[in-house]
């Protein structure tokens, strides 16, 4: 079923509740906006009911489910952690999860303003999680590998933008140097896969918290490290980089390209949103440019 097949409204969550898990179903519950493959409630003052709205498998939530609790404990910033399941039914044919309520403010509408302390927050919170993952961690289909292998996508994106809007030499030319940065030689480590300015919280102007896990999965860190562009003020990479202490000259290379790729799809949400289409993101849109802008400002190698 789509989205527009089901309305997801707090009644609803309410009623599967007190089908599937009654003890929790006399808390307050209050609708968060945001979210595209899933829809979150607030449940009470700490959790949140997680529904599957136009996320076509369930792949995604149960990947949450089973990989989230391994990793949570040993990760240094709060993260949206299962704690009970909801099974599919008659009257919501989806699954839907019980989490914890990680709190702050999504980065697309609440800015950094202490970079030096979320460059050393976000490096420790990557160096917790960029551990070798095991023989059956996750992969995706859409994303991971060397960034030669995505060169379509990129093309796609960058010719997408309105025209004018950027410096399309320049972005290529950065995108050109990851493609020809060489391969990642380690093992696959776990990697968040999904880390834009939706995806973080901020508190008190540094990063507070990281959220929506459904992209897990093990590959390159570069998929991840490319944070250090997309999320961090400018001027905050270098600072990112030595405290992560981990990534070569090449691995930063192929950081950077993924990081332009990142910022155009940010740049297409957020025109999408300004259109009035479907699954547009207005905020999107600038938070893309300014990560694009620090792309091409940063050398960094």
């Amino acid at each position: 079923m789509t989205d527009s097949e089901i309305e997801i409204t707090a009644d609803l969550v309410r009623e599967l509740l007190r089908e599937q898990h009654p003890d929790l179903a006399g808390l307050a519950i209050r609708e968060v906006a945001g979210g595209w493959g899933n829809q979150m409630w607030r449940l009470g003052d700490e959790l949140a009911v997680r529904m599957q709205r136009m996320t076509p498998t369930p792949e995604l939530q149960l990947k949450e489910r089973r990989w989230l609790p391994v990793l949570a404990p040993r990760l240094p910033l709060p993260v949206p952690t299962p704690v009970r399941n909801g099974e599919p039914s008659a009257r919501f044919p989806k699954h839907w999860t019980v989490m914890t309520w990680v709190p702050g403010e999504p980065l697309d509408h609440a800015p950094i303003s202490r970079g030096d302390h979320a460059a050393d927050t976000l490096a420790g919170f990557l160096r917790a999680l960029h551990v070798e993952a095991p023989a059956d961690a996750p992969s995706m289909s859409d994303r991971g590998g060397h960034p030669k292998e995505c060169t379509e996508g990129f093309e796609r994106f960058l010719q997408a933008v309105d025209p004018g809007a950027i410096a399309a030499d320049d972005v290529r030319a950065v995108w050109d140097d990851a493609v020809a940065a060489p391969e990642w030689e380690g093992p696959p480590v776990w990697l968040h896969g999904d880390l834009h300015p939706a995806n973080v919280v901020v508190t008190d102007g540094t990063l507070s918290g990281v959220i929506d896990f459904d992209s897990i999965f093990a590959d390159d860190p570069a998929w991840d490290l490319a944070a250090a562009w997309v999320l961090l003020p400018s001027g905050a990479a270098s600072r990112f980089f030595d405290a992560y202490a981990h990534a070569d000259e090449a691995t930063i290379r192929r950081a950077r390209g993924l990081a332009a790729m990142k910022s155009l799809f940010l740049m297409l949400m957020g025109q999408a949103g300004d259109r009035g289409l479907p699954g547009g993101k207005p905020t999107w849109g600038p938070a893309g440019r300014a990560a694009l802008d620090r792309v091409l400002a940063d050398g960094l190698t």
